[in-house]
């Protein structure tokens, strides 16, 4: 059985990312400017798209604040093996 886990904790999002190879990422052409975009986690080994663009921890953070985001994730998937499901929810 797979369980869903809800944060907002920026080391816990952090250091679930980094344990599963992603990156901090926006979506290109996503925003108004250049410096706007959709977040993402983006998982490189998984994906060959072009269209994220890594950003750093910081640059994620602030926009995930500012957006009053919550990091919905699983750990495992039913199987048991490790899981890289998440979304941005609204914080509640």
């Amino acid at each position: 059985m797979s369980t869903s886990h809800q944060t907002h904790d920026h080391e816990l999002i952090r250091k679930w990312t980094e344990k599963r190879k992603g990156i901090p990422a926006k979506i290109k052409g996503t925003g108004k400017s250049d410096e706007e975009g959709v977040l993402r986690i983006h998982f490189p080994e998984h994906s060959k798209s072009d269209n994220f663009e890594e950003i750093s921890w910081d640059d994620f953070f602030i926009d995930f604040d500012k957006n009053k985001l919550d990091f919905l994730y699983q750990d495992k998937k039913a199987d048991g093996e490790e899981s890289t499901f998440h979304k941005f929810v609204a914080r509640e």
